[in-house]
């Protein structure tokens, strides 16, 4: 089946390079043709949902970012909601389902799925997206929405990574503070604050992501709709707070695809169990939940070895933040 459903790619891709007029390379206009409008569509459209939760995430790390470190009840503050996000898949799941958005904003590459689905069934096009991941980077088009989707990504992760440096410089100014450098003696106490994190709701963008907005705006990194005023820049040499060197590397396919096949699922407009099924399969990635699994043990092994206050804002930066901003990159961290 999947085989047929490529030779049948194949067969599109040659028609349409003997039509100039179907080389013409569009600018990409986000447009959710299959999506119901109504409010009842949003409330149950689980990509949406879980989209908001990543652009309350970066809305929360906004507010973190411009909040000043003052005490020990304020890095407590920020530990706690990042922890929030971090509980179970949370995090994951709406990471991709937000940049699958990015990817909608292709409609060649959506129709292209569209005229495979139309020609073959749209449960065999549901079958083949749900069972081979990198399949949809085969579509025509597909090179433009995986751009897209990557550059955002990249450029959200570089924000969470320095945010990430500014808490591991503050935990170097803090040893000045007198309050900074009292011995800790919450460590149960926040450990338990990490462990209810699971209990709690992550707060949602809900203002920002109905099917209304989406359609009318163009998305981009999350990052970049919660832009500080005034970021404060770091210094040009500090002790160890270097973050890992740029290093060239291929974006996973299989990685980019699961976000294609997201946003190829919700072109498809097909309503039933079996294409839910696929979504939910699909808003998953093993590695990358296993990669926050580990920043969140290492959070908490982080703060129950901290002696001082001080120490808290180092665990943050590192483990609530620049390994996380690692998880969240268009490669798999193979070192978790």
């Amino acid at each position: 089946m999947f085989n047929a459903l490529l030779s049948a790619l194949a067969l599109t891709v040659a028609v349409q390079d003997s039509d100039p007029a179907a080389t013409t390379v569009q600018q990409p206009v986000l447009r959710l043709d299959a999506a119901d409008t109504s409010s009842q569509r949003d409330r149950d459209d689980i990509v949406l949902r879980s989209a908001s939760q990543y652009a309350g995430f970066h809305r929360t790390l906004g507010e973190i970012r411009e909040r000043e470190i003052t005490s020990g009840a304020v890095l407590d503050q920020s530990m706690d909601e990042l922890a929030v996000y971090l509980a179970r898949e949370r995090l994951v799941r709406a990471w991709l389902a937000y940049s699958s958005l990015i990817a909608e904003q292709h409609p060649q590459f959506l129709d292209d799925v569209r005229d495979v689905a139309d020609y073959y069934g749209r449960d065999a096009a549901v079958a083949a997206l749900a069972n081979d991941p990198a399949y949809a980077g085969a579509f025509r088009y597909a090179d433009q929405a995986s751009e897209s989707v990557i550059d955002a990504i990249e450029e959200d992760s570089e924000e969470i990574a320095e945010i990430g440096q500014q808490f591991r410089l503050a935990a170097y100014d803090l040893q000045s503070e007198r309050w900074a450098n009292a011995v800790s003696r919450d460590r149960q106490n926040r450990l338990a604050a990490l462990r209810a994190a699971d209990s709690i709701a992550a707060p949602l963008a809900t203002d920002m992501f109905s099917t209304q907005f989406v359609s009318e705006t163009d998305i981009g990194p999350a990052s970049s709709m919660f832009a500080a005023s005034a970021r404060p820049s770091l210094p040009a040499s500090t002790p160890d707070l270097s973050l890992d060197p740029d290093v060239p590397y291929e974006p996973d396919r299989v990685r980019v695809g699961r976000i294609l096949s997201i946003a190829a699922l919700r072109a498809i407009g097909d309503d039933n169990r079996f294409t839910e099924d696929s979504l939910q399969s699909l808003l998953a990635d093993p590695l990358a939940q296993r990669c926050i699994e580990w920043a969140r043990v290492n959070l908490a092994q982080c703060v129950a070895a901290a002696h001082f206050e001080y120490e808290d804002s180092f665990c943050i930066a590192q483990h609530a933040l620049i390994d996380v901003s690692q998880c969240l990159e268009a490669a798999q961290n193979r070192g978790n």
